[in-house]
């Protein structure tokens, strides 16, 4: 997927689809209050239109969404992406153990598994695996897009370094929506 090419039907149905995207993602993040119990239908949603924006090496089989540690993502993502597809993969969710390998587009480390993400960063070195957490400041320790909430709203940290040291291309769009961190 190249989500700089223009579509078939040119370039302002591209234009819209960002735009769509960045309209949705602004209103997540502008209803999303902090809360005792996470709204995780969200950080489902928003980690599906991840795959919109990531560009990932050309890739055969099903698109894989790993999820390591006891999360209620697991169950949000199952319903999100549930028929859909990624450049004509279907998209599969499953549960990973932070001891395994990691076979995986994108791999979400839950709260419950925040102590192993350092092992995890080390373990998926420069594989094109998209790493997405959800503890503060897990952006600057190794993972692409962490969730934070600041205030009452929910944020995203990007490491656009470890993107690319993954080999993996980021949409400007996206960079837009978070805070950079290194």
């Amino acid at each position: 997927m190249n989500y700089c090419a223009p579509c078939a039907n040119g370039s302002v149905q591209l234009r819209c689809k960002r735009t769509i995207f960045c309209v949705l993602i602004f209103l997540s993040f502008s209803q999303l209050h902090a809360q005792e119990e996470i709204d995780y239908s969200v950080h489902a949603n928003i980690i599906y239109h991840f795959t919109k924006y990531i560009n990932w090496p050309s890739n055969t089989g099903d698109f894989v969404i790993g999820v390591v540690g006891e999360t209620p993502l697991m169950d949000e993502l199952k319903k999100v992406v549930a028929g859909k597809k990624v450049a004509g993969q279907n998209i599969i969710v499953k549960k990973i153990s932070s001891s395994s390998s990691f076979n995986c587009q994108i791999l979400f480390i839950s709260d419950a598994a925040a102590a192993s993400l350092k092992k995890i960063v080390s373990a998926t070195g420069s594989e094109p695996i998209l790493l997405v957490s959800e503890n503060k400041g897990f952006a600057s320790k190794g993972s692409c897009i962490n969730f934070t909430i600041v205030g009452d709203k929910l944020k995203l940290e990007i490491n656009k370094t470890s993107i690319q040291q993954r080999g993996l291309e980021i949409a400007s769009e996206l960079l837009q929506l978070g805070t950079q961190v290194k």
